[in-house]
Parts: structure tokens; sequence; C-alpha cells
């Protein structure tokens, strides 16, 4: 049976555009209010990347990091995380999850029980940001064998002798890192040499889906829409963090920002 994720890919590209991911972290600024976002924007998003919240996140930037501080604070764990994915699941615009994190909460959690609670509560994929390939080739593994996709991040510095490797070993789905940056960085480099460096990722073997991520706004994701799908997170999270400080409901204006994101790539 076909993961999900690719499924969704296949329906976006019979609409001739790339699929639309968003990342949110999971409890942030609650878990009740971060399950209602995830509902709110699933009828405009293709596949939702839920953020598992770390107190060192290497690869994020400040908005994300801030998102992730608040829901730390207000007590989330793993199980809470499985939790609002299994209930997301049972809603009505259900679309595939991503789980993103950092290899140290899983080691803790351990291997055989993180990625069972993640076949159980619906999990259809796996990105760990500081488990590289060939490191990951184990993981990796144990991931398939549970009909999860791992997820292997690509950057403009990866040789073109090992982007072979590691998109021959890879699973379906591949996520290239726009520019060597944290999350939520403006774009130091134009779209136009973020798609020719992603067109020759692509061309090593097309059957396979990539996303590009870090860096994407309402502003420039228009310019990529060549690529297969488009990630957008610091600018959610920086939407989240603008709702709390000023009274608003983030779970109507984030949908809002959603729509419009979505609007740019049809």
């Amino acid at each position: 049976m076909l993961n999900p994720i690719s499924i969704a890919f296949k329906n976006a590209k019979k609409e001739n555009r790339p699929a639309l991911l968003s990342y949110t972290v999971a409890g942030d600024s609650t878990k009740k209010q971060s399950l209602n976002i995830l509902k709110s924007i699933s009828k405009n998003v293709d596949i939702l990347e839920i953020g598992v919240p770390h107190n060192t996140p290497v690869a994020d930037g400040s908005q994300i990091q801030t998102s992730s501080y608040r829901a730390i604070k207000k007590g989330i764990k793993i199980k809470d995380i499985f939790e609002i994915v299994k209930k997301f699941k049972k809603s009505k615009n259900s679309k595939p999850i991503i789980l993103m994190g950092y290899y140290n909460m899983i080691y803790q959690y351990g291997d055989k029980k993180f990625l069972n609670d993640c076949k159980k509560s619906g999990v259809n994929g796996l990105i760990v940001v500081d488990l590289p390939w060939p490191e990951n080739k184990v993981f990796a593994n144990k991931c398939k064998k549970k009909s999860i996709y791992f997820i292997q991040l690509l950057s403009p510095t990866t040789t073109k002798k090992r982007l072979r490797k590691i998109i021959k070993d890879s699973h379906k789905m591949n996520y290239f890192i726009s520019m060597l940056s944290t999350t939520g960085g403006r774009l130091k480099v134009s779209p136009k040499e973020i798609l020719m460096n992603y067109k020759k990722i692509k061309k090593i073997n097309p059957n396979k889906d990539i996303v590009i991520g870090f860096g994407i706004t309402e502003k420039t994701i228009k310019y990529l829409k060549p690529a297969d799908g488009l990630v957008v997170g610091s600018a959610i999270c920086k939407e989240i963090t603008r709702c709390i400080n000023n009274g608003q409901n983030p779970v109507t204006n984030v949908s809002i920002l959603v729509s419009k994101l979505k609007k740019q790539i049809l």
C-alpha cells in the first residue's frame, strides 16, 4: 500500500502544482490549540510537518525556537504529541503527518517504542535533523519496516557523489535545504539559483519527490513552484507568536495565512 505522503504528491501533480507542506510545533501554545491549528489549516495543506519541541534545536531559527520554548514551558511530552497526531488523524480533513525532531529524544524514548507509537498514532514520515546519512541507515531501515518514510536532508554543499549515495538509499521523499542557514532566515540566494540546485538533484532520480524548505514565505513561495513540494514553517510560527502577543486567535489567523500561501502556488 502506497504511503499517504506519496499519494499527496501525486494528487498535487494532477493539479499541476507543488504540494504545500506546513510546519508547526506540537503543543504551541497549548496542546488543544496546536491540534486546532492542524485541523484548521489541513484543508489547504497537503502534508503537515509537526515539530517535536527541543531545548537546543540546532537547525531552527528564532521563530521556531520561540514556538518550541512555549510548548516546553507548558510541559509538552512525546506521548502528548502522539495523542495530538491520533486525534488529528480522526478529524474531517486528515492529511499525512511528518514528525520532525532530533535523535536524542528518540534515543531516550527508545527506537522500538518510538516507531511503534508513530505507527499506532498515524505518523507517516520522520525527519531527524541530526541523524545524517550513512549513520541513519539502520534507523531508516527500521522506519521502512513500519511503512514510515525516513526523509533524508540534502544541502547545497552536499557533493554530487554523496548526493547520489543518499538518494539511492533514500525512501520516496527527500528534503532539500534551500540555503546554508537555520530555519526562517531570509533567502540569501535567489529563487533562480535555488531551483538550479534543486533541478540538479532531481535529475539524479526523477521518481523521488523532493521538497524545498528554509526561508520560504508568502512573498517567495510563488517563485519556487517547479518543486515537488514547498515547506513553510517559520512564517507560520511567526504568525502564531504575533497573535499571542496581540491577544488574537492564532487558529483563525494561521488558517488565513495558509490559505494565502496556497493561492500563491495554484
